[in-house]
């Protein structure tokens, strides 16, 4: 094996340990997240937190479970209405996603983020 075979698999090997690490951090991520609900129920902020970990990780169920928790919690300003039309969206549910971009748009434009509305009318149009 030459001297440049062997760097390229070192590099490999490299780039594959960060991999593990970084779902290795994700993990551990949900699971504080998880800890502090169970402490703290109500609190809204890391509901977000766990249902955008689980978005990132590609656990669009669980994602939208914890958002429906979330809205139940808090008033949205439009964001979170994002990611459940996403995670809908991922999930191949085009009609529920449009629903939240609806949603998402009403809640923006309630709190002031046209811009926001905006980029949520467009998915729509992406969509249909």
């Amino acid at each position: 094996m030459s001297t440049s075979e062997i760097k390229y698999i070192e590099f490999v090997l490299l780039i594959l340990y960060h991999i593990e690490k970084r779902v290795d951090m994700r993990k551990s991520r949900i699971e504080q997240l998880k800890e502090l609900i169970n402490r703290d129920p109500d609190n809204a902020l890391g509901r977000y937190g766990l249902a955008n970990e689980y978005y990132k990780s590609g656990d669009f169920s669980n994602s939208i479970l914890e958002l429906e928790k979330y809205f139940k919690l808090k008033e949205d300003e439009g964001a979170a209405y994002r990611l459940l039309a996403e995670s809908y969206y991922n999930l191949g549910n085009k009609k529920m996603a449009i629903e939240a971009y609806r949603k998402g748009i009403k809640a923006s434009l309630k709190h002031g983020h046209p811009s926001m509305a905006e980029e949520f009318e467009e998915a729509i149009e992406f969509m249909d």
